[in-house]
């Protein structure tokens, strides 16, 4: 049995590494994200209720709703925590009781070792797919409708959106570079089933991704990146991103080396589950829209 929806929320962290990395990418999506935490501080936040009785009965709705296994959220959950975990490694353990302001990790980053260009295009592109996939389960649509998830993340906000803004600084433009679209691009569309299924990050979701084989899943793969990619390149032309100003801006929260992108990106794998941690707010902020929506 999974831990309730109420608990997974009143147990997201306050300060780690998570919330500093992603309070440093606030100058990308200036005031979107706030760490909102805690089950009945996000219900009166989203609805602006301050009647306890019916913060309770949104509550004991949207409590409903997430154990209900045919509404997609538990699912969504699953999938936004399993894609995070399997770009872990050990070495967070190292760091958990290390958390402060500032985080000196020079002698950390040689333990270290950076995915290769193709292990991160993948990854990258993984975690898109759970967007795609948790979005369709969310709102009760087929879970290979690329073309509808496409046209509405150009409305994400909140949440959401600084997820967006961290997958692209964090898993694009600090480990591969400002050409980081052309490289995946190029990574996919020479991609065989085989390299597919060598790659730890889509074998922990292999299963949810649609197709009935690697090479029909690798299409699906393929698809859900072409069908943002424009939006991505707009995303980071409007903002003039780099990955000197996403470090920039890292620094002010975490002290890190200038030099080894490759090897800080491997670093904030290790040690954040951004994609988890932002996924659990939007999944609670989508329950508790629907449930006041519903009594």
């Amino acid at each position: 049995m999974s831990k309730p929806i109420y608990k997974i929320v009143d147990e997201l962290p306050t300060n780690n590494m998570t919330i500093m990395v992603l309070k440093s990418l606030d100058f990308v999506v200036p005031g979107e994200w706030n760490n909102l935490v805690g089950f009945d501080n996000t219900i009166r936040e989203v609805t602006g209720e301050t009647d306890e009785e019916i913060i309770q009965q949104i509550g004991d709705r949207a409590v409903w709703l997430y154990n209900d296994k045919s509404q997609g959220y538990q699912r969504s959950m699953w999938l936004y925590q399993t894609v995070d975990n399997a770009d872990k490694a050990l070495g967070a353990a190292a760091l958990a009781n290390k958390v402060g302001n500032s985080i000196p990790i020079f002698g950390f980053l040689n333990r270290v070792t950076p995915n290769p260009d193709k292990a991160q295009a993948i990854d990258l592109s993984i975690k898109l797919v759970v967007e795609v996939l948790a979005f369709c389960q969310v709102n009760g649509i087929p879970g290979d409708s690329i073309g509808e998830f496409a046209a509405s993340i150009s409305n994400y906000s909140g949440e959401a959106i600084m997820r967006m803004a961290a997958l692209i600084c964090l898993d694009g433009l600090i480990p591969l570079g400002p050409d980081f679209l052309i490289k995946i691009d190029s990574i996919l569309n020479n991609l065989s089933p085989r390299d597919l299924e060598e790659n730890r990050t889509f074998n922990s979701i292999n299963e949810e991704i649609p197709g009935e084989d690697s090479e029909s899943k690798l299409n699906f793969i393929g698809n859900s990146f072409a069908s943002v990619r424009d939006w991505m390149s707009g995303f980071v032309e409007e903002r003039d991103l780099s990955p000197d100003k996403i470090m920039d801006n890292i620094r002010g929260f975490i002290e890190v080396s200038d030099d080894k992108l490759d090897y800080v990106a491997a670093f904030l794998d290790m040690t954040t589950n951004y994609y988890e941690h932002t996924g659990v707010q939007t999944l609670a902020r989508s329950l508790i829209d629907r449930a006041y929506a519903e009594i």
